[in-house]
């Protein structure tokens, strides 16, 4: 097949791209800029655009199909070109599904875990040698794409991200997965650009769940009420299997899974990556891995990239670095630092920089979010609140919206890091929550602090 994408450079597509040309098909891209690791590992498999733009040449009617991007607009000229031509003309996830349509398709939802849980899953596989197809949303120890496609295996594990499809395509993608089995970690509300209620975001897992195969697989966790309602209220005929945080302890800052094997110390920690494990288990267990197995393969994981990623450790510090922002992600990820290191002081520095939290309406919502810090810190960018064309946000307004007197409020890259590198940290857990950089900062360069 020939396969145009248009935005090739994007951390999905680009990962799609290098997939269907492993598997033999000739691709083609275009994109206004692309950075690294996009860019050299498209370079390196001859998939990078010799010039960046749009070219409504490079679309004729002996391309197969095109794939469409969101970065891309409902006016890119390539876009036009095609719909003109009359191609035919996939998102990302309904191509996925094109791939995936005669395999049992195992698909994980929710507002967070998705890709620990993705990625905890495929871990187990590969460490017991299962081959599966696959799509998760962060690189992994041991694979060498995000994205794994095949004709002979008969398992597909997507992560289900529920963001729009496509410009031309407002369905959120794990809509278009029509999943076998399925699972849902939890739900609190996100992508408020999309969603402007947290009613109108509910409903999309209330969509996703009725979805699945007759006959097909729910894996929930019932301590989230909102996703038990949902689950336990669906008619549509599917198996329902209830998951819950395992029993567990902490001990010299490492977390035991306590199991009828014996106690299993675990690389990662957290009671909300505990909740992940124990979907996980059931996910792998309706793949065909038993019980036993999964615990053998689990105690080596050691997390998806900026999850949790510990940049640097020695004996009375340690760093980390999470793609937390949300404010359910952010009070689950700086509980669980303390709780592991709860003699050590917590350093929580969280930077705004989706467009959800540089909204100003939404700014309540992170109220009590780094309630577990000892010392608090907050960095945005007012040129990114520009940027996003939303209204202008204060150092009043996030001081208020956090209700924590002590917090500290940066907004100058420059100054952010000169408070970082001042702080004297023995006997700290540093913790940096963003899926930014804090407008440039260079994570290896923490490593001299200890």
């Amino acid at each position: 097949m020939n396969i145009h994408f248009i935005a090739i450079g994007g951390s999905a597509m680009h990962n799609l791209a290098i997939a269907l040309h492993n598997k033999g098909y000739k691709i083609t891209g275009s994109d206004d800029t692309i950075h690294d690791p996009s860019k050299t590992r498209l370079e390196e498999r001859g998939l990078l655009p010799k010039e960046f733009g749009w070219f409504p040449e490079k679309i004729s009617s002996n391309l197969d199909a095109i794939i469409l991007g969101m970065h891309a607009k409902k006016d890119n000229p390539e876009l036009l070109k095609a719909q003109e031509l009359g191609l035919k003309i996939y998102s990302y996830p309904e191509f996925l599904y094109e791939q995936s349509k005669n395999k049992t398709r195992v698909v994980i939802g929710g507002s967070h875990g998705k890709t620990t849980i993705t990625s905890m899953i495929l871990h187990v596989m590969n460490y017991h040698d299962k081959e599966v197809d696959y799509m998760v949303g962060a690189q992994l120890e041991g694979f060498e794409t995000m994205v794994h496609l095949t004709n002979e295996n008969d398992f597909i594990v997507l992560e289900g991200d529920e963001y729009l499809s496509s410009p031309i395509d407002m369905r959120p993608k794990f809509h278009l997965y029509q999943p076998n089995i399925a699972l849902i970690s939890g739900i609190a509300w996100d992508h408020i650009n999309v969603f402007p209620t947290y009613e109108n975001y509910v409903d999309q897992f209330t969509i996703f769940t009725n979805s699945l195969t007759n006959g097909g697989i729910m894996v929930y966790n019932e301590e989230d009420n909102e996703v038990r309602e949902i689950v336990e209220s669906a008619t549509n005929a599917i198996k329902k299997y209830p998951y819950t945080i395992p029993k567990y302890f902490i001990d010299n800052g490492i977390t035991y899974l306590e199991t009828n094997e014996g106690d299993l110390p675990l690389e990662i920690f957290g009671e909300h990556n505990l909740q992940n494990l124990a979907g996980a288990k059931w996910i792998c267990q309706h793949m065909g891995i038993d019980e036993d197995d999964f615990y053998e393969a689990i105690v080596s994981f050691k997390g998806a990239s900026k999850r949790l990623e510990k940049i640097a450790e020695n004996s009375s510090t340690v760093i980390f670095k999470d793609f937390a922002h949300s404010p359910s992600k952010v009070l689950a990820t700086t509980q669980a630092v303390k709780n592991q290191y709860n003699d050590r002081i917590l350093l929580a520095c969280l930077e705004l920089h989706t467009y959800s939290s540089l909204n100003a309406s939404f700014l309540a919502e992170y109220e009590g979010a780094l309630s577990n810090a000892d010392k608090a810190v907050v960095f945005y960018s007012p040129h990114a609140v520009k940027i996003k064309q939303l209204d202008e946000v204060t150092k009043e307004q996030i001081a208020t919206a956090f209700n924590r007197e002590d917090l500290i409020i940066f907004t100058s890259p420059e100054e952010f890091k000169k408070f970082l590198f001042a702080e004297k940290i023995n006997n700290t857990a540093l913790l940096l929550m963003s899926s930014g950089n804090y407008g440039g900062l260079d994570f290896n360069e923490l490593k001299t602090l200890i």
